[in-house]
């Protein structure tokens, strides 16, 4: 059975970095393709990033440029560095292993304010 916990939410200014880790627990970390979501109140769920087994990434639009994702297999931990934060990047920040109908945490939230 898979478990992931999100951890490293809080309160930033804008501008301000934080860094979101995924903790997995279970078999085979190396073998998922692993990525990060949001939910925002009022908007749909988008993609943040994604990072395949080997390690090639992608990024939703409006982070391109400011968000790392990145895997340590050794460490089953799956990390988002998040940099220049806007007020638009509030929102619940999930983890998932393996697309959208795999496994998901429960959350952490983020939040950019002055």
């Amino acid at each position: 059975q898979v478990q992931l916990v999100e951890s490293g939410g809080g309160l930033v200014q804008p501008g301000g970095s934080l860094r979101l880790s995924c903790a997995f627990s279970g078999r085979m970390f190396s073998i998922y393709a692993m990525a990060w979501y949001r939910l925002a109140p009022g908007k749909q769920r988008e993609l943040v990033a994604v990072i395949t087994p080997s390690g090639s990434t992608n990024y939703g639009d409006s982070v391109k440029g400011r968000f790392t994702i990145s895997r340590d297999n050794a460490k089953n931990t799956m990390y988002l560095q998040m940099s220049s934060l806007k007020p638009e990047d509030t929102a619940v920040y999930y983890c998932s292993a393996g697309g959208e109908k795999g496994y998901w945490g429960q959350g952490t939230q983020v939040t950019v304010s002055s």
